[in-house]
């Protein structure tokens, strides 16, 4: 994927406009919006549009089997791929486990993982542990649970001799992420560690910088921004800032 590509994408769900992007208007709309924005962030790479929709979401209810996570059916899913796939975009399922099992959550998705077009998004603040609820703390994953989700995906790489594949995680913190030192690169996956967080561009640069401090070997860089959250008080970085950073990012979201 990389350096050939610099992804660019939108997020969300439909019918929740404030989870993302991706949460209004028709998804061949959003699709059409994505791409130009990522036109913009070429700078001498290939643009690769992206679509990160919530497949797996976290909410403040346990529920039924005391998860506090809701799966997205598979007729949504089904919908935005056949998006992606008709505008040539990237299809990214995005994981919020609240107290499941990250590797189950990813397990369950393995139907549309086996597409060449399709990878993996993280988010573990969203990562609960016994006792704690989505919404009220932040969650958190490490390097070695990290490392066996990309595990699980390099086999699916290689079983279905598909092409390299995406494994995005979020990370707003940096108590969000432990022993990042323990993750360790798999074939045909590409670790995408992308800074969260909203605010101003300093307030966010700032953020990058401490995110971005010892890198592992094999880690790419990612970076996200929010219409309406960082605007608020404050505006929007421009692509040439979000290009500006160092090592520069290779996959923008905005949700």
């Amino acid at each position: 994927m990389f350096p050939r590509h610099r992804m660019v994408g939108f997020c969300g769900l439909p019918g929740a406009p404030a989870l993302g992007r991706l949460g209004t208007g028709a998804p061949g709309q959003r699709a059409a919006e994505v791409e130009k924005v990522a036109h913009r962030y070429a700078a001498g790479r290939e643009p690769l549009p992206v679509l990160e929709l919530l497949a797996t979401v976290a909410n403040a209810s346990a529920g039924p089997d005391g998860t506090y996570r809701s799966r997205t059916p598979a007729a949504t899913i089904r919908r935005f791929h056949r998006v992606a796939r008709d505008r040539r975009a990237l299809l990214l399922l995005n994981v919020q486990p609240g107290r499941a099992p990250v590797l189950d959550e990813v397990k369950a998705l393995r139907d549309w993982l086996v597409h060449p077009d399709v990878g993996i998004a993280l988010d573990p603040e969203w990562e609960m542990a016994r006792g704690q609820v989505p919404g009220d703390t932040y969650g958190r994953t490490d390097g070695h649970e990290l490392t066996e989700v990309a595990r699980y995906l390099s086999g699916l790489v290689e079983a279905h001799d598909l092409p390299q594949k995406p494994l995005v995680f979020h990370q707003v913190a940096t108590s969000v992420v432990r022993t990042q030192s323990a993750l360790r690169p798999q074939p045909g996956v590409a670790l995408i560690k992308s800074a969260d967080g909203i605010g101003s561009p300093g307030l966010k640069r700032g953020t990058w910088q401490r995110l971005v401090h010892d890198l592992p070997d094999g880690l790419h860089t990612g970076f996200k921004l929010f219409y309406e959250e960082d605007a608020r008080g404050s505006r929007l970085m421009t692509p040439k800032e979000v290009l500006a950073l160092r090592p520069q990012p290779e996959y923008v979201m905005y949700e």
